[in-house]
């Protein structure tokens, strides 16, 4: 059922009537560097191209933050989110949020 919840970065989802808007929905996670990556993020540094290890980090950071967002629109009775968006904050150095957030909304 939750990963039902519909989720749309518009204000809108075609085919859809909202029929009530609920409230923010919101889902995050903390996520910290290790010394394995930072060692081979270093040595990927010096000859340049993508650190891999970080990309697979974010993407893991990103779908936990959407999946705690379905779980609190579901929890608030929604079956969509709307309007949503990622923001990241830095916790510490080596440490940072993500937060994926938008409307609730019931629709039909």
């Amino acid at each position: 059922m939750i990963n039902e919840i519909m989720l749309s970065t518009i204000e809108h989802i075609p085919n859809k009537e909202i029929i009530e808007i609920i409230g923010i929905a919101r889902g995050s996670t903390v996520r910290a560097r290790n010394i394995g990556r930072d060692f081979f993020a270093g040595l990927k540094n010096i000859v340049g191209g993508e650190i891999d290890e970080y990309t697979k980090l974010q993407a893991q950071a990103r779908e936990q933050a959407i999946q705690r967002l379905r779980e609190d629109a579901s929890k608030m009775g929604a079956d969509a989110v709307i309007n949503v968006r990622f923001t990241t904050a830095m916790i510490m150095q080596g440490c940072a949020e993500i937060l994926a957030y938008g409307t609730a909304v019931k629709t039909k």
